[in-house]
């Protein structure tokens, strides 16, 4: 660790630049970067002192293939980005976690206070002491810290800044308390748990694998605790595309119920079969038992089942296009996931607020200016927020530039794929 006053001397004369270069990829935002990592220094000072302190760094994600398939121990395949949340941070001995993220309120958690408390539920301490749990149930140590947090991760966008957060809290404790022995995907399951029991979301894995493990990930969930996690080495720049993600400007804000109808609808027709998720049900099950299902269930619940299964072939199919270059493929795909989540899955608006549908309207005005120049989807866990274009990089200014002016200045940014996950920095 480092006194702040030297690493500001460091950051601001350049000579971290070659490592924003590896961890952003972009080296037009270096100074952007070099600014952000400045200004949060400062502001650690300002409410905390100048102290010595370590700097971590956890990414958003992108979710590429395999919508809503990981809660049933589905594939998925994701990629990590370069936005991510930044913490400043500096151990203390009391037990004690104080945090302050942007312009949020501060936290003050006791590590020896963290029990499950249901009046929590939703708030940004629940998410803190569930990781903190984790951690310890887990077998590893726990200890105090301050911090400074700062996001570029759009909140309620589909990057998963929740899942960035729980990341980033997981890499600290590993660092500060652990060698960073707490490897990336006992993070990611640890995050998963602080959001599961302790925010009260019923999320699947994929958003704390793609945050904390980095890169383009193929991963199996078929056992949900030791889930199979493959980084590819593709990087879809080299056949002249890129990652592009448009904000419509809508909110996650009160869309847990309409996610974890996702999920309950899914488990309802796997039960049918005498299992607790759609993973090893086929087609042909659906079929002979449809009308069946349909009394018990309804239909929702069968298109539902039916996205799944046919959405979790699809990531395979798209992992394989991939390797063997055949980029074609892989956007047809692509665009073959996105209507599947449209008309099977149902999660591009909610049915509580139809007067809102930014999704709908951002994906019908990407297919209007994409023409044949690549290929788009709802982007996470949707019903509002972000959606994912795959562009021909030939076409992705002029895109933009029509994404802007439907949605705002800047709502569209390119995307790289981050190689790296939850860090140590500094």
């Amino acid at each position: 660790m480092k006194k702040i006053a030297e690493l500001k001397e460091i950051i601001a004369g350049g000579e971290f630049d070659e490592k924003l270069a590896q961890i952003y990829l972009d080296k037009d935002m270096i100074p952007y970067n070099r600014q952000r990592y400045v200004k949060a220094l400062d502001k650690f000072t300002e409410l905390f002192g100048d102290q010595e302190v370590a700097i971590y760094s956890a990414p958003g994600r992108s979710e590429v293939c395999g919508n809503h398939t990981d809660h049933q121990n589905g594939h998925v395949l994701a990629t990590s980005i370069n936005l991510d949340a930044i913490a400043i941070v500096a151990p203390r001995e009391d037990g004690v976690i104080e945090l302050v993220s942007d312009d949020m309120p501060k936290e003050v958690i006791n590590v020896n206070d963290i029990e499950q408390d249901p009046a929590l539920e939703g708030t940004t301490t629940a998410l803190i002491k569930g990781v903190v749990a984790g951690i310890r149930d887990y077998g590893f140590k726990v200890g105090g810290f301050t911090a400074f947090v700062t996001s570029d991760v759009l909140m309620g966008a589909g990057m998963s800044s929740s899942a960035a957060f729980e990341s980033l809290i997981g890499t600290i404790l590993s660092g500060l308390y652990n060698d960073m022995k707490v490897s990336s995907v006992d993070v990611a399951k640890i995050g998963q748990y602080a959001e599961n029991v302790y925010f009260g979301k019923p999320c699947g894995l994929m958003d704390q694998m793609a945050c904390s493990v980095g890169n383009m990930v193929y991963i199996d969930f078929n056992n949900k605790e030791n889930p199979v996690v493959n980084k590819l080495d593709v990087d879809i720049k080299k056949f002249g595309y890129s990652l592009c993600i448009t904000d419509t400007k809508g909110s996650h804000k009160d869309l847990t119920d309409d996610y974890a109808d996702i999920r309950r609808e899914m488990n309802a027709v796997a039960s049918y079969f005498g299992q607790e998720v759609l993973r090893g049900i086929t087609l042909k099950d659906i079929l002979d038992n449809f009308k069946e299902l349909q009394e018990k269930f309804g239909d929702r619940s069968i298109l539902r089942a039916v996205h799944f299964i046919e959405e979790n072939e699809r990531v395979e199919n798209e992992v394989n296009a991939l390797i063997s270059g055949n980029i074609d493929e892989f956007l047809r795909l692509v665009s073959k996931s996105g209507d599947s989540s449209y008309k099977y899955l149902q999660n591009i608006y909610s049915t509580k607020d139809t007067a809102n549908q930014g999704v709908s309207l951002g994906l019908m005005m990407s297919e209007i200016f994409l023409g044949d120049n690549g290929a788009c989807r709802v982007h996470g866990g949707g019903f509002a927020g972000t959606i994912l274009a795959i562009v021909k990089d030939t076409a992705i200014d002029e895109y933009r530039r029509n994404m802007d002016k439907i949605f705002g200045d800047g709502a569209s940014m390119i995307l790289q794929i981050r190689h790296c996950g939850g860090v140590r920095i500094i």
